[in-house]
């Protein structure tokens, strides 16, 4: 016995325009598609779920993303859409103010490219308005970061400190620190914060995942068992939450090559877990981000010709790893922005190339060259792009990277034409979870905060069915379930999202409102929008 979803339009994606009236589902499994009277004749139904007449899709899944650190942006001080330099100096001495001295404050998100100003904050700027707590504000890209001065005492940093391989410490023209940690420097500040409890990372979980719900989500790859103290402790507070918790949520999660041996020790292999929670490829950062110049480029900087990024590891170092993903017989997920590091990267793959045909994926892969689409072809490994980077980088992107080296950049459109596999994530916190804001972005190629509406590069747009197979085909060929799940077919998992509109007969615009009615994971409907 099991459940008619009926009354309403399903679209299975197994190919544009494909839909049906009704599914019945059994077991957390899809059973039968098909009219609602014919499935009533098929099956023994137990329950009945009225659609009313709202649109269905495979679930939907984030194909890259940091869950937990999704989660901490709903519990920290969010910087993300303030729009200004004095706002967030605002923000932070109201904060402290009700906070015990000498106590951390953490902020999450600014972005100097939203500022009227456009500078970034300094160790000066945050001394000034809270100086007797230790601040730490993480940029949106979470490569860079800005401490002041008694958070720097707290981490043994001063002006002789070196770089640390792979990172920058800032300092102004005069040798001063100016609070500014660049990618592998913000290390230095992990011992000096307060300790992470389960407790908290559970609550993390816990918000983050509630908050997938809400935005139609059923699923995610993420990254995070390297940041929280342990990986044993981090992989724990996934099993409490989603396990024990009953949060049912489809956790793909990504391994640091940092923790990689923690992982080997206790036992796991790819795709070992069980239904909701499995570990996936071994994740391995090649460079930097644009907005603080640190992603690797193979040109100088066209608004900084002093630098074309950061390389976080030598060539050799990179191919060491891959060679010890390869020795645990994982694929690898390589964080890889500029041109340069995704060419070091696929380098390093043809040298030692994955096993048993899994999937490598190239995590952003928005900076790119003809030559390198070439190069990737027929090779096993999915992109795994953030098609909302559009609405967020431009227009300043032109102008860091120069006009005449843009034409594959962002180029989502012509990566599917090449016949590319390519997946769709937010890198939340970094961009909003929201996936359909995703959609919006792949197919206006706008920015829905800008009067203007300015269109960025229109003949990358992609067509509606283009842009939510991201999420759902797209997601599930990136961590091998296109056999199960992605599509809505029979044999694969009962996992949907409801909305309250046609994306493919309204206005694109109406998908960035409240659009999300239910979500469900396992047949289980986790989320269902409030009337």
């Amino acid at each position: 016995m099991g459940t008619l979803w009926r009354n309403g339009t399903i679209y299975t994606m197994q190919h544009e325009g494909h839909h049906v009236e009704a599914v019945f589902t059994e077991n957390g499994l899809i059973k039968g598609l098909g009219t609602a009277e014919e499935l009533e004749q098929k099956f023994t139904i137990d329950s009945v779920v009225d659609l009313e007449k709202k649109i269905m899709f495979p679930g939907f899944v984030d194909s890259h993303m940091h869950l937990i650190g999704h989660g901490e942006t709903l519990m920290r001080l969010d910087l993300s859409s303030m729009n200004s330099k004095r706002e967030v100096l605002d923000a932070i001495k109201e904060k402290a103010n009700g906070v015990e001295e000498g106590k951390w404050i953490i902020g999450e998100g600014w972005n100097e490219n939203l500022w009227s100003d456009a500078e970034v904050l300094t160790k000066q700027e945050i001394d000034a308005v809270v100086p007797n707590h230790p601040v730490l504000l993480k940029r949106i890209c979470r490569h860079a970061m800005v401490v002041n001065s008694p958070a720097l005492r707290n981490a043994g940093i001063d002006e002789h400190t070196p770089n640390p391989p792979g990172g920058l410490i800032e300092k102004a023209d005069d040798g001063s620190l100016n609070g500014l940690l660049k990618d592998k420097a913000q290390d230095l500040m992990i011992d000096a914060l307060p300790p992470i409890s389960s407790e908290y990372l559970v609550e993390a979980l816990t918000k983050g995942i509630e908050s997938c719900w809400e935005h139609g989500l059923v699923g995610g790859h993420t990254e995070d068992l390297s940041y929280y103290g342990n990986f044993k402790k981090t992989y724990n507070a996934f099993l409490e939450t989603i396990n024990e918790g009953d949060k049912k949520f489809r956790a793909h999660l990504l391994v640091h090559h940092a923790v990689i041996e923690d992982w080997k020790e206790d036992g796991h292999q790819f795709l070992g877990g069980n239904e909701f929670i499995e570990f996936g490829a071994m994740k391995i950062f090649a460079d930097g981000a644009l907005g603080g110049r640190t992603a690797l480029l193979s040109y100088p900087y066209a608004d900084d010709p002093s630098t074309n990024g950061v390389s976080i590891h030598t060539n050799e170092r990179l191919l060491e790893l891959v060679k010890k993903a390869r020795k645990y017989e994982l694929p690898i997920a390589v964080h890889t922005i500029g041109d340069q590091a995704f060419e070091n990267v696929v380098d390093s793959i043809l040298e030692a190339p994955s096993l048993h045909a899994r999937r490598d994926r190239l995590i952003h892969a928005q900076i790119l060259r003809k030559e390198l689409i070439e190069k990737i072809k027929g090779l096993p490994l999915i992109l795994d792009i953030q098609p909302r980077f559009v609405a967020s980088d431009f227009p300043w992107v032109v102008e860091r990277l120069g006009k005449e080296n843009m034409k594959y950049n962002y180029a989502w459109k012509t990566l599917l034409d090449e016949g590319i596999p390519c997946a769709g994530g937010s890198d939340a916190p970094i961009e909003p979870i929201n996936p359909l804001w995703g959609i919006h972005a792949a197919v206006t190629r706008t920015n829905p905060l800008d009067p203007d509406r300015t269109v960025y590069r229109p003949e990358e747009k992609l067509t509606m069915y283009e842009a939510i197979s991201l999420f759902t085909k797209g997601s599930a060929y990136a961590c091998h379930h296109e056999e199960d799940r992605g599509v809505i077919r029979e044999g694969y998992t009962a996992d949907f999202t409801v909305l309250d509109i046609d994306p493919f007969n309204v206005e694109t615009d109406q998908i960035l409102g409240k659009v999300v009615d239910m979500t469900i994971v396992d047949e289980t409907i986790v989320y269902k929008k409030s009337k």
